[in-house]
């Protein structure tokens, strides 16, 4: 099973609906909805997860999970079934979230210093929801260090999460290399029982079979990898079934391809993205490709210092068509 990571201000909705138009992923998690204090109305769910308007599905068919973030049982026990009634693929916890805002209001990561409430939130969830509904949780290895990563990871399986994505780096680690995959590998002895999903430095298909050898792990998340190459879902696939050189980019994703996928990008932003900000939209996902697309990086360079949209949309039209290009 491969999932798309949710990515707090890239992977919204919109660039899930273009990467699931690819291929090879099977389950998408969204962007954290932060609970506090309150039962939120319906409107602040489908406006973070459009999707649950659709069957809590991409127009492609992948269905997609809602996460919430929060540290109250109660209240995410309440937000949770609420999103049960409004008909989510299941539910998601979010306790790896990195960012210090999050995590000064006792949200995301931080709450990794505190295994017993992420016993007590994760019960909460499971008691609010029907039997049949899906309650998964996400986690780093911990916030200061790792050495609470097997108890935490414990207290959110005994709590009832039927699946648990680990990101192989603590909370201080960032994002920064490597990532940690034995440490996976040391909570997959002592859950044995549970889905555990791996996260973390999966750049390629060979990334990929070398963590799930690493950690045990048969199933992955992947975030930055599939924003660098919409292609990685389906070059993973083709290695699992003996194709050569599944690393090579599919005929799918090659750059033209990726141009089209581009152009529809701007359209859905264009739809509900202020026009100042959509340029730094465009450019934060052509910044990523930079590292698997020469022709990204060559793209990049010429659209840096661009910030007209007017400017933005002649550019893709014209690179689509492959005719001239934005001097």
């Amino acid at each position: 099973m491969l999932l798309l990571a949710p990515m707090e201000g890239l992977l919204d909705h919109s660039l899930r609906d273009i990467l699931t138009r690819v291929g090879g992923i099977d389950r998408c998690v969204s962007e954290f909805i932060r609970v506090t204090d309150q039962l939120l109305p319906p409107r602040v769910y489908t406006r973070i997860v459009p999707e649950l308007l659709h069957g809590s599905r991409t127009p492609s068919g992948v269905p997609v999970r809602p996460q919430l973030l929060g540290s109250d049982p109660a209240c995410m026990a309440e937000n949770a079934a609420r999103l049960a009634e409004l008909g989510a693929f299941g539910v998601d916890l979010n306790f790896g979230c990195p960012a210090k805002t999050v995590n000064r209001h006792r949200g995301g990561a931080v709450l990794l210093d505190e295994p017993e409430l992420l016993h007590d939130i994760v019960a909460a969830v499971r008691r609010s929801v029907p039997a049949g509904f899906a309650v998964s949780a996400k986690m780093r290895l911990g916030y200061a260090d790792d050495a609470r990563a097997v108890e935490c990871a414990c207290a959110l399986a005994e709590g009832g999460a039927q699946e648990l994505v680990v990101h192989a780096r603590t909370r201080a680690q960032g994002y920064r290399p490597p990532a940690h995959w034995a440490r996976i590998a040391d909570i997959r002895r002592a859950l044995s029982d549970t889905v555990l999903i791996a996260n973390g430095e999966i750049w390629t298909a060979e990334d990929a079979e070398r963590c799930r050898q690493t950690t045990g792990c048969e199933s992955l998340m992947l975030g930055r990898g599939m924003i660098r190459d919409p292609g990685l879902a389906l070059a993973i696939r083709a290695a699992q079934a003996g194709a050569p050189h599944a690393d090579a980019a599919p005929e799918a994703v090659d750059w033209p391809s990726v141009r089209l996928l581009l152009l529809e990008f701007w359209r859905q932003i264009s739809w509900r993205v202020a026009p100042r900000h959509r340029a730094g939209r465009l450019k934060q996902w052509l910044s990523s490709l930079r590292g698997r697309y020469p022709e990204a990086r060559a793209a990049f360079e010429r659209l840096r210092l661009v910030q007209d949209p007017a400017l933005i949309e002649v550019w893709l039209f014209e690179e689509t068509r492959a005719t001239t290009t934005l001097s």
